[in-house]
């Protein structure tokens, strides 16, 4: 990572990002009032090259309504610095984070995906937030550590390994392949345990 000092997020301000069509975008008044923070899902953090890279991270197609209090600014946040920290003793590392919309079975028994929207535009409110780490902890050797968390208030004790899923739950979920080019053999870890080659 590479951090400009001179770099200031207080002057950040959240936008509608003007290269998406106006009927899929959002606007701040969705947000106001709703009870609901505009969640980075790339992190400002990560982004501090320069005062430009910073602003970017705070266009409104970078956020997704997150619950404030014990998720945004907590846990998800712990989450946030972790992948830094990975980062800062890793020689390459990407990072993919975005929304689900998980089913949960209801009374009747049946499965069923269902999430508010927030505002006029009818922003969809995330059931769950996933991030996925792919390290390289050495030349051409890599581990990943797959975590999903439900958008809703967590325990400030809880553990971020408790949040460890299978690469696959997320695939499946988001309905594409994660860092599906990455040869297999260079894969050392998943979720801190040791793979022998094949994931």
């Amino acid at each position: 990572l590479i951090y400009d000092k001179s770099v200031d997020r207080s002057i950040c301000e959240f936008r509608a990002d003007s290269s998406i069509h106006k009927y899929f975008q959002s606007e701040n008044t969705d947000y106001k009032g709703s009870g609901y923070d505009r969640g980075h899902l790339a992190a400002a953090g990560n982004h501090r090259r320069s005062q430009n890279s910073v602003d970017q991270t705070f266009l409104l197609s970078n956020m997704s309504p997150q619950v404030g209090r014990g998720f945004n600014r907590d846990k998800w946040n712990d989450l946030e610095k972790y992948a830094r920290k990975v980062a800062k003793k890793s020689l390459n590392t990407y990072i993919l984070t975005g929304p689900l919309y998980l089913p949960r079975k209801a009374d009747d028994g049946n499965k069923y995906v269902r999430y508010k929207v927030i505002g006029a535009n009818n922003v969809a409110v995330p059931t769950h937030f996933f991030k996925v780490i792919l390290a390289e902890t050495s030349p051409s050797n890599f581990e990943m550590e797959c975590f999903v968390l439900p958008n809703e208030v967590l325990p400030d004790t809880a553990e971020l390994s408790v949040f460890y899923v299978p690469l696959e739950m997320i695939e499946r979920s988001a309905g594409f392949l994660i860092f599906d080019k990455l040869p297999s053999d260079k894969l050392k870890k998943v979720n801190g345990k040791k793979v022998g080659g094949f994931w």
